[in-house]
């Protein structure tokens, strides 16, 4: 897996603390990947519990849970609807927490485009209040995580099925 910048997102720019931008090859084809994103028994091997609850139809809700964390005025809850797809290239979803005391509303888009064999995914996970110390914790920390724990993860789970 290759971590380098593809040519269509580039890099993340510093100065924009309102996003986290995710670029990554797999060596897997589209539909694969596609499948690890939107099928439930294979979603459940990387990503947080709750996530059988998904189901590829627009306007459906369920619930992911995690560990809390204060410094971000993360409860442990994300209430999820998926806003938007398109088969085997793009899957929008809403992301909210629950608890009065986070105000994160974002927006997580995964895009997928064929590169030779393989799949370049991109992520877009945008929203970040850049006024909000808690919301620019949880985008470093959330970015970070996107990039490494996840992204291993999901390969990880490519390299099963």
């Amino acid at each position: 897996m290759s971590t380098e910048p593809g040519p269509h997102l580039g890099p993340e720019p510093d100065d924009d603390l309102t996003v986290v931008r995710v670029d990554q090859y797999f060596p897997h084809p589209p539909a694969k990947v596609w499948r690890a994103l939107t099928e439930s028994d294979l979603l459940v091997q990387w990503q947080m519990q709750g996530v059988e609850g998904f189901r590829l139809e627009v306007g459906h809700r369920y619930t992911m849970t995690s560990v809390p964390r204060p410094n971000t005025n993360f409860s442990g809850t994300i209430e999820v609807e998926v806003l938007a797809y398109r088969a085997e290239r793009m899957l929008s979803l809403r992301w909210s927490d629950p608890s009065p005391l986070n105000s994160a509303n974002w927006t997580v888009t995964w895009s997928l485009e064929q590169e030779g064999r393989g799949t370049r995914l991109f992520l877009v996970h945008e929203g970040f209040d850049p006024d909000d110390p808690a919301q620019v914790m949880a985008r470093k920390i959330m970015g970070e995580g996107w990039r490494t724990h996840v992204m291993r993860s999901l390969g990880h789970a490519l390299e099963r099925m």
